[in-house]
């Protein structure tokens, strides 16, 4: 589906936590997460490190949505 998106003009960053399955797919623009059960954060952390760690991954795909790129690129 990234694949279709991405042909109709509008940029997708893939986040995901197994980058191997985004390159797969055909994704140009991927975010690795931090774990299959939680991608997005570390039920562990405090609220406060929480929100960071969504925030980081969230600005890390904005800044990838921005970036022009030629072929799959991984957003470290």
């Amino acid at each position: 589906m990234v694949k279709e998106i991405e042909r109709a003009g509008i940029p997708v960053v893939h986040m995901c936590t197994v980058t191997p399955i985004s390159m797969t797919v055909g994704a140009n623009r991927i975010v690795p997460t931090i774990a299959i059960p939680h991608p997005l954060g570390n039920p562990a952390r405090t609220p406060e490190e929480e929100k960071a760690i969504r925030r980081g991954l969230v600005e890390k795909a904005l800044k990838a949505l921005q970036t022009e790129v030629d072929g799959q690129t991984i957003f470290d």
